[in-house]
């Protein structure tokens, strides 16, 4: 016989003030001990960019354990479910912000989320260590991507990654940002035998920061509409170019999903501390829906919190 299990999910949009914008996300904040291949059985059936499943942690200095789940695959890190994930961890009591600080345990280990009160807060969450990877060639990428060689910035294609490996290829305006798109096909021929699963980012620099998109076929996302993951890269990508101020305290936004009616806000701030650079992105979470899944599984569970 099998157990019959009822679980309870939140879903929220986040990096917008508005419903029906932003990177929608799934939460199940008292998740059981459910099998991996359940877990991701789940996300495949939501079928959002990220499903989250908030567990116990293991480790005494975080609130909660976050198991983090694309159509496709499970993520050492990634940036809308750590904002989203702890606005519900706050909104529901299960977490408090210390100090107004919380820190979550995910595969990368501790990821630190910053509240910025108020009457309608932003969380921020500090980037993991960026890691450089190989450049590519910018004629593949313009043309894999569908735009011209003459769309490129003078900017070196280049894999970035806090967690998620990001292909960044910057380009001269929005209009080419817009024409730009990659399927599996195109990240066949982008990608060498050896290279993981990884994202491809396109931007142009604007006034107030970025206007940018992200495709990431590998993880079964045709296209995300706000990527955190790979936004503190993009500002590390945009300082070393010099495509963005760094005089004092560095700030801007990166404004992700519009081309697909998914309009979404990631503000960065970068900032010394020390001798090591910070970078911290941040947004807003809006509340949108709240459910009960009812599953029958194989064997008995544990419940988390």
């Amino acid at each position: 016989m099998g157990t019959d299990v009822e679980l309870r999910y939140r879903t929220v949009d986040v990096f917008t003030e508005r419903v029906l914008e932003g990177n929608p996300l799934a939460v199940f904040p008292n998740a059981p001990t459910l099998p991996s291949e359940t877990m991701q059985r789940i996300a495949r059936e939501l079928n959002l960019s990220e499903t989250v499943f908030v567990l116990p942690p293991a480790r005494s200095d975080c609130a909660a354990r976050l198991r983090i789940f694309t159509p496709s695959r499970e993520l050492p890190f990634a940036g809308h479910p750590t904002i989203g994930t702890a606005f519900v961890l706050l909104d529901e009591g299960i977490a408090e912000a210390k100090g107004g600080q919380l820190l979550l345990e995910e595969g990368v280990g501790p990821v630190a989320v910053r509240l910025d009160a108020g009457v309608k807060p932003m969380l921020w969450l500090t980037t993991p260590p960026i890691e450089s990877g190989r450049f590519y060639d910018p004629r593949l990428c313009s043309d894999v991507l569908g735009v011209g060689v003459a769309d490129l910035l003078d900017a070196p294609p280049q894999l970035l990654s806090a967690g998620n490996p990001t292909l960044f290829v910057a380009l001269r305006n929005k209009a080419a940002v817009d024409r730009a798109w990659i399927d599996s096909s195109g990240m066949k021929r982008l990608k060498g035998d050896d290279d993981p699963p990884f994202c491809v980012f396109v931007f142009t620099p604007t006034a107030d920061g970025a206007y940018s998109r992200m495709f990431a076929p590998d993880y079964g996302i045709a296209e995300d509409p706000a990527t955190g993951s790979s936004t503190g890269p993009l500002a590390h990508f945009m300082m070393h170019h010099g495509l963005i101020r760094t005089q004092g305290e560095t700030r801007f936004v990166s404004e992700q999903g519009t081309k697909m009616g998914r309009r979404s806000y990631l503000h960065v701030r970068v900032r010394k501390e020390g001798s090591s650079q910070v970078i911290e992105v941040g947004g807003h979470v809006t509340s949108v829906a709240e459910a009960t899944m009812h599953l029958r599984l194989d064997q008995p569970l544990e419940r988390g919190f």
